[in-house]
C-alpha cells in the first residue's frame, strides 16, 4: 500500500515562493548579460566616433537596465561627443550615484561642467577627484582646474595647478598647453614663446602647440612666423578637426 505525502501549507508556500526567487534572479541575469552585451555594441561605435549610433545602442540598453552605472558611463560619454554636456551630466550624476566610487565618472562630470562653463562647481568637482588618492591620472583634474582658474581670471592659482599637474607628470601636453596659454593672456607673450619654442623642440608632433605659438606671434605682431606656425598646425591636425578648421582661417586672414 502507497503513503501518501502531505506538506503543510506554510511548506509549498515557502517552496513556491523559493522558485519564483531562483526564477527572477536568473531572468534579472539573462536580461543584464543582454543589457551589458548591447552596450558593449554601443561602446564600439563611441571608440569609432559615432556618437548617434552609440546613443542608439546604448538607449536600447538604458531601456533593459535604467539604473546600471556602467551604461550611464558610457550614455555620458556618448552625449559628451554629441556636445550635449547637460545630458552628460545629468548621466554621470545617475551612474556616480549607483556606483559613488566610480571616480572616473566623477573626473568625466567635472570635464562636462567644465564645458558647460560652470567653473566653480567643476573645481568642487575635480577636487573631489584629487580626494582618491589611488587615482591614477591626477594630471587630468589639475590641468583642468588651472583651466577654470584661468577662465576666472585667477591666474596665480590657474599657474599652480598647471605646474602641479606638470609635477605630476612631467611632459603633460594639457598643462603645456595651459602653461602657454596662461602666459599669453597676461601679457608675457616672450616668455610663451620661449616656453613653446623648448616643448615643440621636445614634441615636434603636437598641433595645438604649434596653434599656441601662432597665437603668440599673432599677438605680438610677428605675422611672418604666426603663419608658418598656422601652415605647421596644418600639417599635423586632423582635416575634419577644429584646430585644422581654426588654422585654415588664420591663414586665410593672414595672408
Amino acid at each position: 500500500m502507497k503513503t501518501k505525502l502531505f506538506f503543510p501549507a506554510c511548506i509549498c508556500i515557502c517552496i513556491c515562493m523559493v522558485m519564483a526567487s531562483c526564477t527572477s534572479a536568473l531572468q534579472a541575469q539573462k536580461e543584464n548579460r543582454i543589457a551589458q552585451a548591447i552596450k558593449r555594441e554601443g561602446d564600439v561605435y563611441y571608440v569609432q566616433g559615432d556618437y548617434t549610433a552609440a546613443l542608439g545602442k546604448l538607449f536600447e540598453a538604458e531601456k533593459i537596465m535604467p539604473d546600471d552605472p556602467d551604461i550611464q558611463y558610457s550614455l555620458g560619454l556618448a552625449y559628451m561627443g554629441k556636445s550635449r554636456y547637460d545630458l552628460a551630466i545629468n548621466a554621470f550624476k545617475k551612474s556616480i550615484a549607483s556606483k559613488p566610487n566610480n571616480t572616473e565618472a566623477l573626473n568625466n562630470l567635472g570635464a562636462a561642467y567644465l564645458l558647460e562653463k560652470q567653473w566653480g562647481i567643476a573645481i568642487k568637482t575635480f577636487n573631489k577627484v584629487l580626494e582618491d588618492i589611488a587615482y591614477p591620472t591626477p594630471e587630468h583634474p589639475l590641468t583642468n582646474i588651472g583651466s577654470a582658474y584661468m577662465e576666472l581670471n585667477n591666474y596665480p592659482l590657474a599657474q599652480q595647478y598647471f605646474l602641479k599637474a606638470l609635477q605630476e607628470k612631467p611632459g603633460h601636453i594639457n598643462a603645456i598647453h595651459g602653461l602657454s596659454l596662461l602666459y599669453i593672456r597676461c601679457g608675457q607673450t616672450d616668455r610663451a614663446i620661449d616656453y613653446l619654442d623648448k616643448n615643440i623642440r621636445r614634441y615636434p608632433g603636437i598641433a595645438i602647440l604649434h596653434a599656441d605659438l601662432a597665437q603668440a606671434y599673432e599677438t605680438c605682431g610677428r605675422t611672418r612666423q604666426a603663419i608658418r606656425s598656422w601652415q605647421e598646425v596644418m600639417q599635423l591636425a586632423p582635416e575634419n578637426s577644429s584646430l585644422y578648421q581654426k588654422a585654415e582661417q588664420r591663414l586665410f586672414e593672414l595672408r
